[in-house]
């Protein structure tokens, strides 16, 4: 039965769901707070569909390398000290999740995800004479220390177990790898598997494939409130604009949890800031793209252009710019690149996004049974991007025959009710 479906949304993740319910024969309405030109969390990313990211957010260590990193205004990670329940709430439940267990549960989880997904990109690729830059040739996982490529290695190992392809380079094989560019490093990872694209294409890809199909937007309208009937939602209001379905999917990123909070729901997130600087004219240009190990950022070639970013700042939803994060990505890049120097980020504005953030480093993806016709597809933190086709294409599945075709039960939006 073909139904009308209320997405709030137009991230990747509201797309993306858009997308996949549109070709199941549903009628499909996205409504957003931002006007149709935005640069949110979808658009300025390292543009990375990533299989090696079978490790949570939440996992063994983080919380002492976290704690050490909080020390220094420069590093990767920042949490923004503040009398905050919610944060404290979230940061304990960070703390009991970060457990071997956990990992060994969810690796396998979010392998089946990031591949089904690069499949969804392939296909969309495909579709649409890869207007979007989708290019396969891998990732390098760049290691500036013996140390760091030594656990590395490790890591390694257990892609490989887990049946993802992973080669450890050293510094001369690391070299021929990308030849364009000057490396400065111990060696590095090589994951086949992973891909990059231009992000903000891909966001006008997906915009064009859904007015083609007839989806129908909403724009620069906020949510109100929710207009309930029993066990069933029959509208919300956005802006003083009662918009009614038969179907309500939650794809708010950040403010997903205010939301769902007027229905009840317990989805506890932090906002976690990431920031970009975008080179038009970059002296060299990488074939391939990488991520600094030690310094947790993320290189990304886009057509002619290089996208530098990285960081994790916690400090409540806003969008104010931090100068150290971006002083930080700034002054670590040429360690890596030596024929880059800070001079070549001069006059580029910093892009910055909100990450929305779980404790368990877990998507929430699923109906809520607190009420009949609410499904959940938020959280997804760095991993929005690269989880964005298959989450729109499992909640069409629950949408329309009631089961996905993969078990996620790991990320039930009631997991912390």
């Amino acid at each position: 039965m073909n139904k009308d479906i209320v997405i709030l949304g137009a991230g990747v993740i509201g797309l993306s769901t858009a997308y996949y319910c549109s070709l199941r024969g549903h009628r499909v309405t996205v409504v957003d707070r931002s006007p149709e030109e935005r640069d949110g969390c979808s658009f300025g990313n390292a543009g990375m569909i990533v299989p090696s990211h079978f490790i949570p957010l939440a996992a063994p260590g983080m919380v002492a390398l976290g704690l050490k990193w909080m020390l220094n205004p420069e590093s990767p990670f920042y949490i923004k000290p503040r009398l905050d329940w919610g944060l404290m709430d979230w940061g304990m439940k960070f703390w009991k999740a970060a457990t071997p267990g956990h990992v060994t549960k969810s690796a396998p989880l979010l392998r089946d995800l990031s591949l089904a997904s690069r499949a969804c990109f392939e296909e969309l690729a495909t579709l649409t004479k890869n207007d979007f830059g989708l290019a396969t040739r891998g990732l390098l996982m760049l290691c500036k220390t013996e140390k760091a490529l030594e656990e590395e290695g490790a890591m390694a190992e257990t892609a490989r177990l887990l049946g993802v392809p992973a080669e450890v380079l050293g510094r001369e094989q690391t070299a021929k790898m990308d030849p364009s560019v000057r490396m400065e490093v111990a060696g590095s990872v090589y994951f086949p598997k992973d891909c990059h694209l231009v992000p903000q294409k891909f966001m006008r890809t997906l915009k064009h494939l859904l007015d083609a199909r007839g989806v129908q937007f909403v724009w620069d309208k906020s949510f109100e409130s929710w207009g309930k009937v029993g066990s069933k939602v029959k509208n919300i209001k956005a802006s003083n604009q009662e918009i009614s379905g038969d179907e309500f999917v939650l794809c708010g990123g950040v403010w997903s949890s205010e939301i769902g909070a007027q229905l009840g729901l317990k989805l506890p997130m932090q906002a976690g800031k990431g920031y970009s600087l975008t080179m038009p004219q970059p002296p060299v240009l990488p074939e391939l793209c990488s991520i600094l190990v030690e310094a947790r950022i993320a290189v990304t070639p886009m057509n002619s252009s290089l996208r530098v970013g990285g960081t994790m700042e916690m400090s409540g939803v806003n969008l104010d710019v931090n100068p150290s994060r971006i002083r930080g990505i700034v002054r670590a890049f040429p360690k890596y690149f030596p024929d880059f120097g800070e001079k070549d980020f001069a006059g580029i504005r910093p892009w910055r996004g909100l990450r929305p953030c779980s404790p368990d480093g877990l998507p929430y993806i699923g109906r809520t049974k607190k009420y009949d016709n609410v499904t959940v597809a938020t959280g997804h933190a760095m991993m929005g991007l690269s989880l964005g086709p298959i989450t729109g294409r499992l909640v069409s599945e629950i949408l329309t025959d009631g089961k996905p075709s993969l078990d996620i039960g790991l990320l039930h939006p009631d997991r912390y009710a």
